[in-house]
């Protein structure tokens, strides 16, 4: 049964939710789910934006045959090669043959790799940043963003009803509960967060790429945004945009603090325990810790984009960083987090080397610095060490 909801008068959502999938990209944890938003823009000619994962294949094609209503499907516009948004490419140009492909000529090559269609060069509609196409009322303008997060991904612009089609920019984990716009649910609250470790372990390391799409962007008069996961915007985008421009340029969300700690038989946990106390003690508010054998390093990557200043707590494991710090710390670097303060606290019995190899591994990182002193524990946390600990909670407090 089909399963749509009106945008405008000439738009539909035609998108679907995963409510079972546990694991996007068969690496982020998502236990609430995942949309695939694809959309038909009706008008004297169709437009269709996108495909969907195939895991919601029958629900997407009975939303298209019902949207159309009879009419042929004239353009379908591919804005990222991604499996999870054109998995169904080739389902689409079997049902609909004539429909004509709009894309940019690095996506042309990508569906060549993913596809044995054999279409014929005249099927493509082949467009450049800039490029625009005439429906009827409607005019589409294409943006290109490379590297949001692939090299052939572009976005739309429909300047008749104002919107931009996002590609994933602007998306949010989690699957659609018949609410599909940000206006009608607790967004902040409820949605936040997930928004935040989406962008920032998809797209985060490519912050740089992302503030030149958001400048093309702020030339435009933009009053829907319509990305490929999660909720439509048509009210309070300002609040949207201001948090990708934070995220983009990395600068922190909160004055705020996590503990990311690992801990073999718990005296690393201890030491971290009694700095997050002489903190509260100083006045900070809000701390957060986070165990990285728990803890699905996606959303430490997503806190510390959050936070100004980020404690590292860890000991000393067969010579190196204790096993799940270091891929987490790893994982921090890949995602090229910048413009934090970082201190550090370490433990070995016999060797502690932790804390420099953690410090090592932070260096690339632009424009962070280390709040000292670092605190190195000897198995496991002594009365002495309290004074250290106290002055490495004030420095921190003077520092946020």
């Amino acid at each position: 049964m089909y399963n749509i909801r009106k945008i405008t008068k000439d738009l539909t959502w035609l998108g679907a939710s995963d409510h079972r999938l546990a694991l996007f990209e068969n690496i982020y944890p998502i236990p609430h789910g995942i949309s695939y938003n694809s959309y038909l823009l009706n008008d004297e000619k169709t437009v269709l934006f996108d495909t969907v994962d195939s895991s919601v294949r029958r629900q997407f094609f009975e939303n298209l045959q019902y949207a159309l209503n009879g009419k042929k499907l004239d353009f379908a516009v591919i804005h990222h090669m991604e499996p999870d948004h054109c998995a169904e490419l080739s389902e689409l140009l079997r049902i609909y043959p004539q429909t004509k492909i709009v894309c940019n000529a690095q996506t042309q090559k990508m569906i060549a790799q993913f596809f044995e269609l054999n279409l014929p060069n005249e099927q493509f509609i082949l467009i450049k940043d800039g490029d625009c196409l005439n429906i009827g009322k409607h005019t589409l303008n294409f943006i290109a963003a490379p590297m949001v997060h692939w090299p052939e991904v572009m976005m739309t612009y429909d300047s008749c009803d104002k919107i931009l089609f996002s590609a994933d920019a602007f998306g949010t984990f989690g699957a659609l509960n018949g609410n599909i716009f940000a206006d009608e649910v607790s967004f902040e609250k409820d949605y936040l967060d997930e928004a935040r470790r989406y962008y920032t372990n998809i797209v985060g390391k490519y912050g740089l790429q992302v503030q030149n799409v958001l400048k093309k962007a702020a030339a435009l008069d933009i009053k829907t945004i319509c990305p490929l996961h999660g909720f439509i915007w048509r009210d309070n985008l300002n609040y949207f945009i201001d948090k990708y421009t934070k995220w983009a340029t990395y600068e922190p969300e909160d004055k705020a603090v996590i503990i990311v700690y690992g801990s073999i038989y718990g005296n690393t946990y201890d030491a971290a325990s009694v700095l997050a106390t002489k903190l509260a003690e100083d006045g900070i508010k809000n701390i957060k810790m986070y165990d990285v054998s728990k803890t699905h390093a996606s959303y430490i990557i997503s806190e510390a984009f959050r936070v100004s200043t980020i404690v590292l707590a860890a000991p000393t494991y067969n010579g190196g960083i204790f096993v799940n710090m270091e891929n987490t710390l790893r994982d921090l670097v890949a995602h090229n987090l910048q413009n934090r303060r970082f201190a550090i606290m370490d433990n070995g019995t016999w060797a502690a080397l932790a804390g420099k190899q953690m410090k090592d591994m932070l260096t690339p990182l632009k424009n962070c610095s280390f709040i000292e002193p670092t605190i190195s524990v000897k198995s496991s946390l002594k009365k002495e060490q309290i004074t250290q600990i106290e002055a490495l909670a004030k420095e921190i407090e003077n520092n946020l």
